[in-house]
Formats: structure tokens, C-alpha cells, sequence
């Protein structure tokens, strides 16, 4: 029985001393020393084709982040779901990404996926999302993403 209660002491003690998701923010999606290409500014509301292209595809993404466990603040852009629920999302680094204005580089969009779900109360409210996150590519209507997440958690930002 001591020995069982000393196990279960060291097990509990690993587990309050396991690390903490990274905290990350859009600037570290982007490798040092690149000049990163940006279509927000040049955005336009007038329907042209052209103003909806998403710039660079090739974007260079940070590979050391793959298989981490972070968290990003963001904005989402839904995928799969209802009026109730998302499972699948886009996190963007602004509000209107892939919808009112033209889609961010592929550095700069997270494909996200969450198992059961989350209920997002506005699109209008920035959210941080925790999980681990992978280097690799995703492709769907709205834009290309260079890194895709498996969220364990979605809360409202905090400053």
C-alpha cells in the first residue's frame, strides 16, 4: 500500500509540473528574416476577382512549431458545424479574414478541428485556441493554410 501511495504521489507531482501549452502570437507563424507579403491594406469592398486572390502560397512556415502544444489568440472563420456548435474552423490573426477581405498568407491561417465541438457566442470576439499544433498544409474554398491544429480548448481572449 506505501508503495502504491508513493507511485501515485511521484504520478501526481509529474503531472502538476507538465508544461504548459506555449503562448504564441501570429508573428512567430512567420520565420525570422522573412519579409512577409501582406493584402490587408490593399484590400477592396469593389467585387474585383483580383482583390480576392490569397497572396504568396508559398509562404515559409516555422517548422521547429510542429508537434508543439500552443496557444493562439485569433479570430475564427467556421467550417463544419451549426448555429450552435463548430468543429472545424479557421483561425485568422484579424476579424473579416477569408470573408470581408481577401485571405492572410498561408503562414498567417490555422485550420483548426476540435473534437466535440465549441460554441462560438460572436465572430466578432477574438478567442484563444489550445492544442498542438502541425506544420502542414490544408486546402479549402475560402484559403490554403500552412499549419493545422487540433484544439483540446477554446477560450475568450484575455489581454
Amino acid at each position: 500500500m506505501r508503495f502504491l501511495t508513493l507511485i501515485l504521489f511521484t504520478l501526481l507531482s509529474f503531472l502538476g509540473y507538465a508544461a504548459a501549452p506555449k503562448e504564441i502570437f501570429w508573428e512567430d507563424l512567420i520565420p525570422k528574416g522573412h519579409v512577409q507579403i501582406s493584402n490587408q491594406d490593399a484590400a477592396s469592398h469593389d467585387g474585383a476577382d483580383q482583390n480576392w486572390v490569397q497572396p504568396d502560397l508559398n509562404a515559409p512556415v516555422v517548422k521547429s512549431l510542429d508537434g508543439q502544444s500552443v496557444s493562439l489568440p485569433g479570430f475564427v472563420v467556421p467550417l463544419e458545424g451549426d448555429s450552435e456548435i463548430i468543429t472545424e474552423f479557421l483561425l485568422v490573426p484579424y476579424f473579416g479574414a477569408c470573408i470581408h477581405v481577401p485571405p492572410p498568407p498561408p503562414n498567417q491561417i490555422v485550420h483548426v478541428k476540435i473534437k466535440n465541438g465549441v460554441p462560438i457566442d460572436s465572430l466578432y470576439d477574438a478567442i484563444t485556441v489550445t492544442g498542438v499544433i502541425k506544420v502542414e498544409t490544408w486546402k479549402g474554398e475560402l484559403a490554403q493554410t500552412g499549419y493545422t491544429m487540433q484544439a483540446v480548448g477554446v477560450a475568450p481572449f484575455q489581454l
